[in-house]
């Protein structure tokens, strides 16, 4: 799981009707940020300047230490520098502050180094409307949030100072954080707002406390998605790199009236790729139409294409418009091509090389102007080599080839498109299901979507249906996805041998329903070996 997939539909539960907030399975609560700048103001008053700031600042220091311990394991990371990077991603979510953070090595490469900027702060916000311009940075909270999470991170005291700040009339605000050592000269004086009050005992409370909420979480191998899915302008989600190709590619290509060939298995959404096309084409304005070939009878597909006469066979009762023609001025899709019969496919090329067509029954030939694109799930160059579609046609259909890769090939994508799925589902269910839990997106990742997106809108709006809270879990899932079993290797991530043995043996058992006898004899060991194995996995804890 990355830093970026945390989402705050799915961080923040809640009851519709009021009660307990959670926030990453902790407690959390809604203030008021005027609210907290008037404290702030009354600190100031009470304590002076600098008595408030050493308050906020170990108050922050406090919260980022709990907040490092309890994502630690409420999440499944891909590595530590996610889960370093989590802490700015969650006070983005939160409202704090907008971060944008970079960690790099300084000329002397001490560990660790981090510098983030930060926009939209609510404590420079509200000292500024509280107290005015101040001489210094004012973002106290904040920075010791920082200090407090970096020095969990690392197991070692990292101490953030903030360098410029909205506060005091600078265009951003900034911090630097570096090893307490390594802080030296005139700098080093203001590390005393750290000092004054050990942290240690009330840290090792809230350990207690969030040993026992982690035991209840159990997330394992999982990807969250960003604070909304990324949706294209053209309403499509994209998030791998393989799909932004794609999306790149047809915007390109709109631009001109090429031919186009869709491919890609069924369900990936080829006609979503050509209505793209169309939408950032010349001709937006006109109309866009699709034909599958393959679910027309071959005696009606010629009449379907081109039209015809009155009279042109039993049943003609009337002249008829054919789809070549009704798309004038706009364009024109023919799905499934791979399934127009061959005698077709010679009167198909002779349109597309003359751009006119003769309607059943006619002697006269009209001129189109359509854009045509085609789109299949065949093995276009097989069938080809076999004969059974025509060399000549495949080429003037295949000036430009778009392939839209399957959604195993786009993992990145599952759970964003997951999220928009079910957030449509909800609505016209009126169903109030707003998120997905751990388990339920780890299973949808583990899951090879042999029927693609088509497949996943099925699952979702099933999940949707049978869901008995505001989340999905694996229970609402189909059979077939709540038990899937991970995989080995993914494109992109490269993990250790006992990290994959641990996460197949576990899903093993799962889909033996809990039965290690079951487990132990389909993984080919014995009982007592995954007996040991299951116990040193209990003591190392969740991951």
């Amino acid at each position: 799981m990355k830093a970026s997939d945390l989402d705050l539909r799915e961080l923040l539960q809640f009851e519709p009707l009021g009660g307990v907030l959670r926030f990453a399975g902790q407690r959390a609560l809604l203030l008021d940020a005027v609210a907290l700048g008037i404290l702030r103001r009354e600190l100031v008053e009470l304590l002076g300047v600098a008595g408030a700031h050493g308050v906020l600042t170990r108050f922050g220091y406090a919260h980022g230490w709990r907040t490092a311990e309890a994502l630690k394991s409420a999440f499944p990371w891909d590595n530590e520098s996610e889960w370093q990077d989590a802490g700015a991603r969650l006070h983005s979510l939160q409202g704090m502050v907008v971060a944008e953070a970079s960690r790099r090595n300084d000329s002397s490469g001490r560990q660790p180094f981090v510098e983030a900027v930060w926009h939209d702060s609510y404590e420079a916000e509200q000292h500024l409307l509280h107290l005015g311009r101040a001489e210094e940075p004012v973002c106290w909270t904040l920075t010791g949030f920082a200090s407090g999470y970096l020095s969990f991170c690392h197991g070692r005291e990292v101490l953030c100072l903030e360098e410029r700040c909205v506060g005091k009339g600078d265009a951003v605000c900034s911090l630097v954080g570096r090893l307490r050592e390594h802080w030296t000269g005139k700098v080093a004086a203001h590390l005393h707002f750290y000092d004054k009050e050990p942290l240690e005992e009330s840290l090792r409370q809230v350990t207690t406390e969030l040993k026992r909420v982690e035991r209840r979480l159990r997330a394992r191998k999982m990807e969250l998605g960003r604070e909304a899915p990324e949706l294209d302008r053209s309403g499509l989600v994209a998030r791998s790199a393989a799909m932004l190709r794609v999306l790149d590619l047809a915007r390109r290509v709109a631009r001109v009236d090429s031919t186009v060939l869709v491919t890609g298995e069924s369900g990936v959404g080829k006609e979503r790729i050509a209505r793209l096309i169309h939408d950032e084409s010349a001709r937006p304005d006109g109309p866009f139409l699709a034909i599958n070939c393959g679910a027309v009878p071959e005696g009606l597909l010629e009449s379907e294409l081109f039209g015809h006469a009155k009279g042109a066979f039993t049943g003609a009762t009337q002249d008829r418009v054919g789809i070549f023609e009704a798309a004038n001025g706009g364009t024109l899709l023919l799905d499934e091509i791979g399934e127009v019969p061959h005698t077709m496919q010679v009167k198909l090329l002779r349109t597309l090389q003359e751009r006119e067509v003769r309607r059943v029954g006619e002697s006269k030939t009209r001129n189109i102007d359509v854009r045509v694109l085609a789109a299949t799930n065949r093995d276009l160059p097989t069938e080809v080599q076999a004969g059974r579609f025509r060399r000549d046609l495949y080429y003037r259909l295949r000036v430009v080839e778009l392939r839209v890769p399957p959604l195993r090939e786009r993992r990145e994508d599952v759970l964003a498109l997951a999220r928009t799925i079910l957030a449509s589902a909800a609505e016209r269910m009126r169903r109030k299901v707003t998120g997905i839990t751990p388990a339920a997106a780890n299973q949808l990742l583990r899951y090879a979507w042999p029927g693609n997106v088509r497949e996943l809108e099925n699952a979702i709006e099933r999940a949707v249906v049978l869901a008995r809270g505001s989340r999905i879990d694996v229970d609402d899932l189909p059979e077939e996805v709540g038990h899937a079993i991970p995989s080995a290797y993914a494109p992109g991530e490269v993990r250790t041998l006992e990290d994959v043995e641990r996460d197949y043996i576990l899903a093993v058992l799962r889909s033996n329903r809990g039965n290690k006898a079951a487990a132990a004899e389909q993984l080919q060991i014995g009982v007592a070996t995954l007996y040991r194995k299951l116990r040193k996995y209990e003591s190392a804890g969740p991951r």
